[in-house]
């Protein structure tokens, strides 16, 4: 990306997903604000080199047979309050189920985010501010219980697997995922089963 994306702490009562809402109707370009340990995100569009890498991952899940990999789909994570903690729309993801009658009802319930527990694996590309996908959205993911959270880390030229992720007491910001498989950006990424070895070389740039 060419420009550092917006975060603004949030200091109010204001229902999470109405605020997202108020900021969309506020901007002059489109966006999708997304909203992470008590902070909304606006990001800048992501460039080409970003979605071009992201898609080609997504269509290598396509093309092994993963019907259920997917872009541009937003999800929300709820406290054990049952309040929003989280509004995150990854790169790319692969869900465990087809939204079912429920699912969409919550989706409807929520002015337009799906359940983060439909997520069987989440992936993320690092833009100008990495930090929003190796911190916020690294604790976030491993919080909400996501099995697998593959990271592409264009900032570090590294490529990882997360998996088995931990949550040791009642604070999300505390989560952490316990397993790190970690290569070289453009070498393979290997993946727990049933999933395939990623290639990471689409984001090998000269």
């Amino acid at each position: 990306m060419s420009a550092e994306p917006i975060m603004e702490p949030v200091m109010t009562q204001q229902d999470p997903i109405d605020l997202l809402i108020a900021f969309e109707e506020a901007s002059v370009a489109p966006t999708r604000p997304e909203f992470i340990e008590g902070t909304v995100i606006v990001s800048p569009q992501p460039n080409h080199e970003h979605n071009h890498g992201a898609f080609k991952l997504a269509v290598q899940f396509f093309t092994v047979g993963f019907d259920l990999a997917g872009v541009g789909n937003g999800f929300r994570a709820a406290g054990k309050d049952g309040n929003t903690m989280a509004l995150v729309i990854p790169d790319f993801y692969i869900l465990r189920r087809e939204p079912t009658e429920l699912d969409e009802s919550y989706r409807r319930a929520n002015k337009g985010w799906y359940p983060i527990d439909m997520i069987a694996l989440v992936g993320e590309v690092t833009s100008t501010n990495h930090e929003i996908d190796t911190g916020l959205k690294f604790r976030t993911y491993a919080a909400a219980g996501v099995p697998v959270y593959v990271l592409i880390d264009r900032h570090a030229k590294t490529a990882h697997c997360y998996t088995d992720p931990v949550l040791p007491g009642d604070d999300p910001t505390e989560a952490y995922y316990n397993t790190d498989h970690k290569v070289g950006l453009g070498d393979p990424l290997p993946l727990p089963a049933p999933y395939p070895t990623l290639d990471t070389a689409p984001f090998l740039t000269d």
